[in-house]
């Protein structure tokens, strides 16, 4: 059933500012990245294919962990699809509050974005910065295996605490 939502509704979905644009930059520049999410494997894969987003490399998915976020398995399980050490810098993009302790569990920094919770309870749950969306977000460069971002208008946690 979740396989079929993408398929009835992709002319609904409203895309997160500026996520479409560092995804193309990232995969131009053959950079590694992952898809950690509480989404099943049939609903993540539809909505890709119906957006016409770049084929999935490393997925992790509701299905593959036995405790859902914020459970941070599911951030070393997609490290490790990548191939990255527990001592490699490692950077979430997360929006839910559960998500992003998972992250910060897991040894990541964490990029807190307001989506789909709100400025407070994306703060609460203590990301490294957050954005408003990932319009603030851009590559500029990809080097040695390490992408380099540029954040803009991010709130730094660390002055809010």
């Amino acid at each position: 059933m979740e396989g079929l939502l993408p398929e009835k509704y992709a002319d609904d979905a409203e895309e997160i500012p500026g996520a479409r644009s560092l995804l193309d930059s990232i995969t131009s520049a053959n950079a590694p990245w992952a898809i950690v999410t509480s989404g099943t494997t049939p609903l993540v894969t539809g909505w890709f294919r119906a957006l016409k987003l770049p084929p999935l490399e490393h997925l992790v998915v509701a299905e593959d962990v036995e405790h859902g976020k914020p459970d941070p398995t599911c951030y070393i399980m997609g490290r490790n699809k990548l191939k990255l050490q527990e001592k490699d810098e490692v950077l979430v993009f997360e929006d839910s509050p559960a998500g992003i302790r998972a992250g910060k569990a897991a040894g990541c920094k964490v990029l807190g974005v307001v989506t789909s919770h709100t400025v407070e309870q994306v703060l609460e749950a203590k990301p490294d910065w957050i954005v408003k969306d990932l319009a603030s977000v851009r590559m500029v460069g990809y080097e040695d295996g390490k992408i380099e971002l540029e954040i803009s208008d991010a709130l730094d946690v660390k002055s809010l605490a």
